[in-house]
């Protein structure tokens, strides 16, 4: 049974940076593209970022156009992790932020191609 556990989330001021962390287990991590999604009140599930798995050639990295530039998603295999580093944070970047993992090695767009979520951490943005 793969498990997902985010942490990092908090309260943050705008223009401060934050990371979440997310740790899998269950299954290879290697084998299988993660992204970070975000919830706000009232909007749907959005995919802010997603990372391919080590499988190919390269690694291939996704990122919304409104986080672009200020959000980095990283992996490290070895500890089973995928980070999503924020960076310049706005009030609009508040949300319920969830780790999600496909069964592909392929960088995937939509909520329902990933199987397998995490609790979801909250990020709240002051201004």
């Amino acid at each position: 049974q793969v498990q997902l556990v985010e942490s990092g989330g908090g309260l943050v001021q705008a223009g401060g940076p934050l990371r979440l962390s997310c740790v899998s287990s269950g299954r290879i991590f290697s084998w299988y593209s993660m992204g970070w999604f975000r919830q706000a009140p009232g909007k749907e599930r959005e995919l802010v970022a997603a990372i391919s798995s080590t499988g190919g050639i390269s690694i291939s990295t996704y990122y919304a156009d409104s986080v672009k530039g200020r959000f980095t998603i990283s992996r490290d295999n070895a500890k089973n992790m995928v980070y999503l580093q924020m960076n310049s944070l706005k009030p609009e970047d508040t949300a319920v932020y969830y780790c999600a993992a496909t069964n592909h090695g392929t960088i995937r767009f939509k909520v329902e191609e990933y199987a397998y979520w995490g609790q979801g951490a909250q990020v709240t943005v002051s201004s």
